[in-house]
């Protein structure tokens, strides 16, 4: 087996003086460079005592050295844990007692946390460093674990996921097809499992050079800077940065986009071709199965349009070759060599797989349907639909039309009180128009609303829960 860490010392072999990463500072490392870096940092780590089958937390920010830790590590064969960032401190502390590591490894300000939570203290502190030697080479095994991941806990608290390295290999070899370019791309990559994919391909990231946890407040003239500082010729990143994409002037290089994390709205994907002449790709997923499907911005149809404009819910197009999917109950299920087969903890599998003639099917929590053609529909999380008086309304069914009327920036569907409601941000000048559309679906309320809170890891889904808390429901 052909695992990441062999992937990677293959595109060392082939483009040694090509650029792997650039940081959000400017900083940029070859992977010749970042090869050799792995080496000293699997030395130094392995001096520390770490060896196979030790669990390390690792907190650091992503830039070169995470990913030079992380392969370190791997090398070493050690496990690495990964928290939740858009958790917080209560994400770190989660993995602390969930996963039980075996050392703290930390860089910058992280690695004060070593003095600020007691969960940390009898941990021995992994920083980077040179080492005298490089470490012996070491076999990894397929069914080694390599990390455990958090869920963004959006839906609940977040659900440790471990993922070996036959996993990542799978998941390689599902995502490297979207990915590939007979040109030397420069990508810029807001999603770390992407920026694994291109190391292993040998191509170059461009990390962001802004917080994605405050991805609403970017200027829009801050990310064309980057792209035209960094000669970035694609970007893969979530629809709340497609938006900044829109609101620029001029997007240089810059000739398609591969975007995820969230819904992706018709109407955004046309302003992206429109305004900027851009590709669009969507790729649609989850923590625990990515991809499953994806959709090229130029195969939506008129008709397809009309369909997501009238309420059919939002096309995600079809499966990857890798996954089979089913639907059962109006939930999308999924099965495959990278789809997530279980959790850490067991009751968390009981309630997220089914087990079928010794396949493990992945209950995504998403509520969707297949067209004629074998095209994905979504339609939103499984028991967020709300009972009307003319029958089932499906948030996205709503959502994805409400998006073409006029004035609308964002909205989502929510029940309250008196009844389903449409909660709408935009230019309440058109509130008289929402209204009437509102109710040719079945929906009697609208609400105009100044901001709608959406989720901290990519600012790309409603947080309704806390949408239903502001409305007082």
């Amino acid at each position: 087996m052909a695992d990441l860490l062999a992937h990677f010392s293959a595109a060392v072999e082939r483009f040694p003086d090509r650029t792997a990463i650039v940081d959000g500072k400017g900083s940029q490392i070859s992977f010749q460079t970042l090869h050799t870096r792995v080496q000293h940092l699997a030395g130094r780590w392995q001096d520390k005592g770490i060896r196979p089958g030790d669990r390390v937390l690792l907190a650091m920010p992503v830039n070169a050295d995470f990913y030079a830790s992380l392969a370190a590590l791997w090398s070493l064969g050690a496990t690495v844990v990964l928290p939740e960032p858009a958790v917080g401190l209560a994400g770190l502390r989660h993995a602390i007692r969930t996963t039980k590591p075996k050392a703290f490894c930390a860089a910058s300000a992280f690695t004060w946390l070593k003095l600020l939570l007691p969960d940390l203290w009898p941990l021995p502190l992994l920083k980077p460093g040179k080492s005298r030697r490089n470490p012996p080479a070491l076999s990894v095994q397929p069914d080694d674990i390599a990390l455990i991941s958090f869920t963004s806990g959006t839906t609940g608290q977040p659900k440790a996921i471990p993922r070996s390295h036959a996993f990542l290999t799978a998941q390689h070899d599902a995502i490297a097809p979207l990915l590939d370019s007979d040109k030397a791309e420069r990508d810029l990559v807001a999603f770390p499992v992407f920026t694994l994919i291109n190391l292993a391909a040998g191509r170059t990231s461009i990390l962001p050079n802004w917080k994605l946890g405050k991805l609403d407040r970017l200027p829009p003239d801050q990310m064309q800077g980057w792209i035209h500082e960094q000669l970035i010729t694609r970007a893969l990143i979530p629809p709340s940065l497609c938006k900044k994409l829109v609101q620029s002037d001029n997007t240089g290089p810059l000739h398609t986009v591969f975007t995820g994390g969230g819904p992706v709205f018709p109407n955004m994907v046309e302003a992206l071709r429109t305004r900027h002449k851009l590709s669009v790709v969507c790729v649609y997923g989850s923590t625990e199965a990515e991809p499953i499907a994806h959709l090229k911005a130029k195969d939506v149809s008129d008709e397809d349009r009309w369909q997501m404009a009238g309420g059919k819910g939002l096309l995600v197009g079809y499966a990857v070759p890798d996954v089979t999917l089913r639907i059962r109950d109006n939930e999308i299920q999924v099965s495959g060599a990278h789809v997530n087969g279980g959790y850490l903890d067991p009751a968390h599998s009981q309630e997220n797989k089914v087990r079928e003639d010794g396949i493990i099917w992945h209950r995504t929590g998403d509520a969707g349907t297949l067209d004629d053609d074998g095209r994905l529909w979504l339609w939103g999380r499984v028991g967020s639909e709300i009972e009307g008086d003319s029958g089932t309304l499906f948030p996205f069914a709503i959502e994805v039309a409400a998006q073409y009327w006029p004035g609308v920036d964002q909205c989502a569907l929510v029940n309250t009180n008196a009844g389903p409601a449409l909660c709408v941000q935009g230019s309440p000048d058109h509130f008289e128009e929402w209204s009437n559309s509102a109710l040719g679906f079945g929906v009697p309320n609208v609400v105009s609303i100044d901001k709608i809170p959406m989720d901290k890891r990519h600012a790309s889904k409603v947080d309704r829960a806390k949408l239903i808390r502001i409305l007082g429901s």
